[in-house]
């Protein structure tokens, strides 16, 4: 794929992508802490999760290293687990 694009333009794409995604995680942390709901606050650990997940895809892809789609796969799913253990806490007040 590298010789498609050229390298230099891959690498600063990819460092650009995780600077952005980086900023994401800081954005949405405001939202965990400040948010004025509780569903709110879900909604960004959810999109933190999902920032996390794209970082280690976007790291897998800058180090050419395919071990971490697999633990962004696990993320994934760990992430969905808990957000909606979280949603039915916030709604009924017990998970189980």
């Amino acid at each position: 794929m590298t010789e498609l694009i050229g390298p230099d333009v891959l690498e600063l794409t990819v460092r650009a992508a995780l600077i952005l995604v980086g900023l994401l995680c800081v954005c949405c942390s405001y939202r965990v802490i400040a948010g004025p709901t509780n569903p709110d606050r879900v909604v960004a650990l959810d999109a933190i999760a999902t920032n996390v997940v794209a970082i280690a895809v976007l790291f897998a892809i800058q180090t050419d290293r395919g071990l971490f789609v697999t633990v962004s796969l696990v993320l994934a799913i760990i992430g969905f687990i808990a957000t909606v253990a979280v949603a039915k806490f916030v709604i009924e007040g017990e998970v189980i």
